[in-house]
């Protein structure tokens, strides 16, 4: 049973409702010069967890050294414990709730355990939890049909995978097949996955092995605040047509970028950057892929995909993360001229598309559409960039502030002239802020930015209390 899905791109309220929000959001909290709060209290919440009973951070710590890799590491000084979560908020081993404000790296866009998605989860389960696409099922073709009626022009058919990474891994192939051609041209600053191809694509020294990486070229990275031309998109994109006069052939299969750099500290592309990149690319015979594994899904909140804030239209869409709210889901969207390359062998995933993934990812589009998840993060994501703005006029350590929706950037530095990192300033606000209750991550090249991508259900509640978190701790630092 197909649901119906508006193909509309944008979800903004009408002008009236927005007016209404932005007087509902008193503007005095904004003000720059406000004393930072005594005391905090979390925003109220009808719920309390049962008591815990189960093993003790201290045995998790043990095991996790003896049984699991030692490249996994933990956030914070004295990591936390997390047992369970309910919307936009988690629940510690003694019962203690936390603002989850990192959204499981930008993965949990319904909130936790959505009611709507656990029931999709535990009635498909009961019904068939695996069997093969080489059978027919209703929950993948379902799932595909919503999907590719959320994408725009001829990107309509779906390819589904496990991950993000496996997600980019096959839409380089996919590109490599169909024009023919093997470089690809990404930025630096990106991340796009940890396997062989994906780790060529990524262009940051701490997620690369040294391993073969072949075919892939770095442009110059579009960064407003850190880069050589600020915000003007039309001069880093002639690095692009440099790379492709002095590094190819002259033709290439494709260009991959993330229209906001998530792991690369949430930087949004300068202005013009793709519109112009887009041409270049398409003179030299290539595709443009669009990496949505975390702006996707109206985590921007202005529009349900990152690569619609800069009007241009990819050829190749991937996706992970919030399309399944933390159900391990991902896909790629293509049309269907270039879905045709993978006839050519024989492509096969024995997971991708098994019917629990599909119908949860499919109640999460419900559900996004249905409270008006897209339009809540636009509004309460303007929200709290203005107050997190403010902060920057009050604090000499925040550098910058960055996004859009509910993928923000707050970037620290110990020097405002010359940008210096503040890596050490970012831990320790980290910790305090986790004292206080608010979990937030971190990001960026040089391990200085706090990423603050929440359940796209938070509050104008939930915001002010992360901003005066952030305030009462940078006012002992």
């Amino acid at each position: 049973m197909s649901v119906s899905l508006a193909k509309t791109r944008r979800l903004l309220p009408p002008r009236s409702q927005l007016l209404l929000w932005r007087r509902t959001f008193s503007r005095p909290a904004l003000h720059a010069g406000r004393d930072p709060p005594s005391s905090l209290h979390l925003p109220p919440f009808d719920y309390s967890p049962p008591p815990y009973a189960g093993p003790t951070a201290e045995d998790i710590l043990a095991k996790r050294r003896e049984y699991l890799s030692p490249s996994i590491y933990h956030s914070y000084k004295s990591p936390v414990h997390i047992v369970e979560g309910k919307k936009q908020y988690l629940f510690d081993e003694k019962g203690r709730r936390y603002v989850d404000a990192f959204g499981g790296i930008a993965t949990v866009c319904c909130g936790h355990c959505h009611p709507d998605v656990v029931e999709a989860i535990v009635n498909q389960t009961k019904k068939l939890q695996h069997s093969t696409v080489l059978y027919l099922n209703h929950a993948i073709t379902d799932f595909a049909e919503a999907l590719a009626n959320k994408l725009p022009g001829n990107l309509k058919v779906v390819f589904f995978t496990n991950s993000g990474t496996e997600a980019n891994e096959l839409a380089m192939l996919m590109a490599r097949m169909y024009t023919g051609c093997h470089d690809i041209i990404s930025l630096r600053n990106a991340y796009h996955g940890n396997a062989s191809g994906t780790m060529g694509a990524t262009a940051q020294s701490v997620w690369k092995f040294n391993t073969v990486q072949s075919g892939v070229h770095h442009a110059v990275n579009p960064d407003p605040y850190r880069g050589i031309f600020g915000s003007d998109g039309e001069k880093y994109a002639r690095d692009v047509q440099d790379i492709i006069n002095f590094g190819t052939s002259g033709n290439v299969a494709a260009f991959i970028c993330e229209p906001i750099q998530g792991v690369g500290g949430i930087i949004e592309l300068a202005p013009g950057y793709l519109p112009a990149v887009y041409n270049t690319i398409k003179k030299a015979g290539g595709l443009f892929i669009s990496d949505e594994v975390q702006a996707g899904f109206g985590r921007t909140g202005s529009h349900f995909w990152g690569f619609e804030t800069q009007n241009v239209v990819p050829d190749i869409v991937t996706m992970a993360k919030s399309i399944g709210n933390g159900t391990p889901l991902g896909a790629v969207v293509t049309t269907p001229e270039i879905a045709e390359v993978l006839t050519r062998r024989s492509y096969f995933n024995t997971f991708a598309g098994n019917p629990v993934c599909t119908a949860a990812g499919l109640a999460v589009l419900k559900v996004i559409e249905k409270e008006h998840l897209q339009q809540n993060a636009h509004m309460v994501g303007f929200y709290l960039k203005e107050r997190l703005t403010a902060l920057k006029d009050k604090y000499e350590l925040i550098g910058d502030v960055r996004g859009r929706g509910m993928m923000l950037g707050v970037e620290l530095v110990t020097d405002r002239e010359l940008k210096t990192p503040a890596k050490d300033e970012t831990l320790n606000l980290m910790d305090q802020m986790k004292e206080l209750g608010v979990l937030v991550g971190k990001g960026g090249y040089y391990g200085n930015v706090l990423r603050i991508t929440p359940p796209l259900c938070f509050t104008k509640e939930d915001a002010d209390f992360v901003a005066d978190a952030m305030d009462l701790s940078l006012s002992g630092m």
